[in-house]
């Protein structure tokens, strides 16, 4: 079964050929053959496969999926249609309301945002049913981080939005690593750092960080189109 799509594989140097990513993925095939894992395992990679590196334009980085039935789908802080929207996700879309005048859609489903190419990525890819950040130990964040340092190495413009203590230390653990692509110099870039949304953190300074209008403002300055963060109704 291919993993990553072939954009992601060549920028990553085939990182399944190597111990650091083949080790959390062939553990946590093993855990899916004993007991329920999320997401299934056909969405392990869906932040990839809907947002190559060259229309990477924000990365939003989470901590693990959701650990309900039908809630994980492989694109951090986003649920299917249908499916109840989880804490961090309802102050996120307040945030934005606050922060846009958006009105918060009818469902939770951010593919359109990475579409227009937000990378929606956790830092750990998988978790057992009903136990949250059950598989930290894994490993995936070798290959989590070997993800951010080359988003931080595109030529374009990207913005790093960390909200939560775990995302902001992936992302320096990152750039501590990172090496400029070949033929290319990094782009611009905005990182915003904030507290997590969940309903533990958001009132810390979350609610108020102002991160979609201040991403879009960023974009527009080195001549890219703002990404249009109210389109999830448009799935």
């Amino acid at each position: 079964m291919k993993l990553l799509p072939s954009d992601w594989d060549a920028l990553l140097g085939h990182p399944f050929e190597r111990a650091a990513a083949r080790v959390p993925l062939q553990a946590a095939q093993a855990a899916a053959l004993l007991e329920t894992v999320y997401p299934p395992r056909e969405d392990w990679f869906a932040a990839f496969r809907l947002t190559p590196p060259e229309r990477v334009r924000v990365v939003i980085l989470g901590q693990d999926p959701y650990h309900e039935a039908g809630q994980a789908m492989g694109l951090a802080f986003s649920v299917r249609r249908g499916i109840k929207l989880p804490p961090s996700l309802r102050n996120i879309f307040r945030e934005l309301e606050s922060d846009l005048g958006c009105p918060p859609p009818g469902h939770g489903d951010l593919s359109f945002w990475a579409e227009q190419g937000v990378l929606l990525l956790n830092t750990v890819l998988t978790v057992a049913a009903g136990r949250a950040n059950s598989h930290k130990a894994l490993g995936w964040q070798s290959l989590t981080t070997e993800v951010v340092a080359a988003a931080a190495s595109l030529p374009q413009p990207v913005a790093f939005l960390l909200w939560g203590a775990p995302a902001q230390k992936t992302y320096e653990q990152a750039v501590s690593r990172r090496a400029p692509l070949p033929g290319a110099a990094p782009g611009p870039r905005l990182i915003l750092s904030a507290p997590h949304p969940s309903p533990l953190s958001a009132y810390r300074g979350f609610f108020g960080s102002r991160p979609f209008s201040r991403v879009n403002t960023f974009l527009t300055a080195h001549g890219e189109a703002p990404i249009d963060w109210s389109s999830s109704d448009k799935i």
